[in-house]
């Protein structure tokens, strides 16, 4: 769903930075060989992503959804340069795609790859965290927020996307679309929760920004 023209999408990407050489590679073999290519940040979100990194400049950083690799090259942008980024996804399919293309990068050696669920994952983690990045499966966005919130630092951001899903959050709630309903859920707890100060954004397909008091 567009939420606006194709022309001023058009307008706001050429009048943005540059989407980097590298990305723009990343993008297009995104295309060519995986499914789903539409799940990329791509350019637009990805300077959003990369620009409130380096507003950030966060030393540890948590991303919850790899699919490509897109995303969290963007975070990396702004990282501190002793930082690492953590990346989890489930699809073992993708890994080695991501990792040729982290490798590339200049952070290669400061991405930490995990493959399995993140809802075990994370409280594995020894870590605290400066900026999470949630863009995975939506009818966990509860329950990773609620295993990152401890997880955070003072001040630190929880960047949500798709959190408009579509237009969805307006029409009428199907029951059976469970991932609607978790998302309204998630909007109103981001909200009204006194642990985190929020604003939604209306980029792409939704991006809220929550920070910890």
């Amino acid at each position: 769903m567009h939420f606006i023209s194709q022309e001023l999408e058009d307008y706001i990407e050429q009048h943005s930075e540059k989407e980097p050489e590298l990305l723009v590679a990343l993008n297009k073999e995104t295309y060519q060989k995986i499914l789903l290519p539409r799940m990329l940040s791509g350019h637009f979100q990805g300077r959003v992503l990369s620009m409130l990194a380096k507003l950030i400049r966060p030393t540890t950083i948590l991303e919850i959804g790899t699919y490509t690799g897109y995303s969290a090259l963007c975070l990396c942008e702004g990282m501190q340069e002793n930082g690492q980024l953590h990346t989890i996804d489930i699809k073992e399919e993708l890994v080695d795609f991501q990792r040729k293309h982290f490798d590339k990068s200049p952070w290669g050696k400061q991405i930490i790859q995990y493959l399995g669920e993140a809802t075990t994952i994370i409280p594995s983690l020894d870590l605290k965290f400066d900026l999470v990045f949630i863009d995975a499966d939506k009818e966990n966005y509860l329950n990773y927020f609620e295993l990152i919130v401890p997880k955070m630092n003072k001040g630190g951001i929880i960047l949500s996307d798709n959190v408009l899903w579509s237009g969805k959050v307006l029409e009428p709630l199907d029951k059976k679309d469970k991932s609607t309903k978790i998302l309204l859920e998630y909007n109103l707890l981001l909200k009204n929760d006194p642990r985190v100060e929020t604003v939604l954004l209306p980029i792409r397909d939704g991006l809220t920004v929550s920070r910890v008091l």
